[in-house]
């Protein structure tokens, strides 16, 4: 089912006269004279982001590993076992298809948008979530995740561990390209996404005494599988 978008201009409206402010016209992007944001590792090939990125996994307490397309089920299925296999929740994501992803001697559930309810208990109890990174910022270790039908947040949040696949061409040198991506989503993608998760490996606080713990609200673990698809 498809939501509609009614009354938009007033609904707006009403919250502009209510803040006191003139609705803005022809509103364009602005273009800055100087730009830092785009330099940072803008220098590196693509085989030297993955080479930052796994350096950034050993500061972010993530396994990091590489592998072909020809390879990746081996490496995904002992990765899964390492840590600690069935059950298993994944993104229904048409690359689990593209990359021959083989997941057929673990327990596994896919994330059924037409039963959410059904798909949150799997993630509950599965003891690994799996999904295709849509960005990866090779400056900080992050996933960037797309929500949309099929992929419920739940799935990177609820199992004790996380494992990103990364197709190598989703990795970019920081934040900087990830918001123009986005930028160009937004311009021609109609169903531009509802919410952008950016996980950057196991959760972890150090908010008391500066002492650092993992697992606080979200997966204990996280592994992050580089796949060369260029």
């Amino acid at each position: 089912m498809t939501g509609l978008i009614s009354n938009r201009e007033k609904f707006l409206a009403n919250i502009q006269n209510a803040l006191e402010r003139k609705t803005p016209a022809n509103v364009v992007k602005p273009e800055w004279s100087v730009q830092p944001q785009y330099k940072t590792l803008a220098d590196l090939t693509p085989d030297e982001l993955v080479d930052h990125l796994e350096h950034e996994c050993e500061r972010i307490h993530t396994v990091f590993k590489k592998t072909t397309k020809a390879n990746l089920n081996e490496i995904l299925r002992a990765t899964i076992k390492q840590f600690g296999g069935n059950p298993v929740v994944r993104f229904d994501d048409p690359r689990f298809t593209e990359y021959q992803v083989d997941l057929s001697e673990f327990d596994t559930t896919v994330w059924d948008e037409a039963q959410p309810e059904q798909s949150k208990r799997a993630a509950q109890s599965a003891q690994v979530g799996i999904t295709f990174s849509d960005y990866c910022l090779s400056e900080s270790g992050t996933i960037v995740l797309f929500s949309g039908k099929g992929r419920g947040r739940a799935v990177s949040l609820m199992p004790e561990t996380y494992i990103a696949i990364i197709p190598k061409s989703t990795i970019v040198p920081r934040f900087t390209q990830a918001a123009d991506g986005l930028y160009d989503k937004n311009q021609e993608d109609v169903r531009f996404p509802s919410c952008v998760n950016f996980i950057t490996g196991p959760s972890n606080s150090a908010d008391i005494e500066m002492n650092l713990v993992v697992g606080v609200h979200g997966p204990v673990k996280a592994a992050y599988i580089v796949v060369d698809d260029i």
